[in-house]
């Protein structure tokens, strides 16, 4: 029996040596790997009074982080800060919103919840785009493109 567990052991060994001297490497490489990647994130507002507090997290986001690839969608009551001469009790959003457009954020608006309201494209504040679903625009952000999400 020893005879048969010895070339067994050398061949298990044989086997696992360069898995150690290969693992050292991989988490060395890891770290480089995923700081090269692109930060891309979807901020998913379906309610207007969280609205400005979505905006303030997106600001933030970018004060810690300026590369990240941001979209804000909207659908629901969730566009009502994207229309044209919105406000809420601390004033316009459209000087903030085009501040963040300035940076680099994207605005996209749900069409169903324009047509559901009897809205055309023109209500909408010129930073935003109109797509043709919010909830697919946020799936396809997701499953297609790597965009992580976040709801404030």
């Amino acid at each position: 029996m020893t005879r048969t567990l010895t070339p067994l052991l050398a061949a298990l060994l044989l086997a696992t040596t360069p898995m150690v001297h290969a693992a050292p490497q991989a988490e060395a490489a890891a770290p480089a790997a995923t700081a090269a990647a692109e930060e891309k994130v979807v901020y998913h507002v379906n309610d207007a009074s969280v609205a400005r507090m979505a905006l303030n997290n997106v600001n933030n986001h970018l004060n810690a982080s300026p590369d990240a690839k941001i979209v804000v969608v909207t659908h629901g009551k969730g566009i009502d800060f994207l229309l044209n001469d919105a406000k809420d009790d601390k004033g316009p959003f459209e000087p903030q919103v085009a501040a963040l457009k300035n940076r680099g954020v994207d605005f996209r608006v749900c069409n169903n919840t324009l047509k559901s309201r009897n809205l055309g494209p023109d209500a909408v504040i010129m930073e935003a785009k109109v797509v043709p679903s919010g909830v697919a625009e946020i799936g396809r952000l997701e499953a297609k493109e790597g965009y992580v999400y976040l709801k404030p």
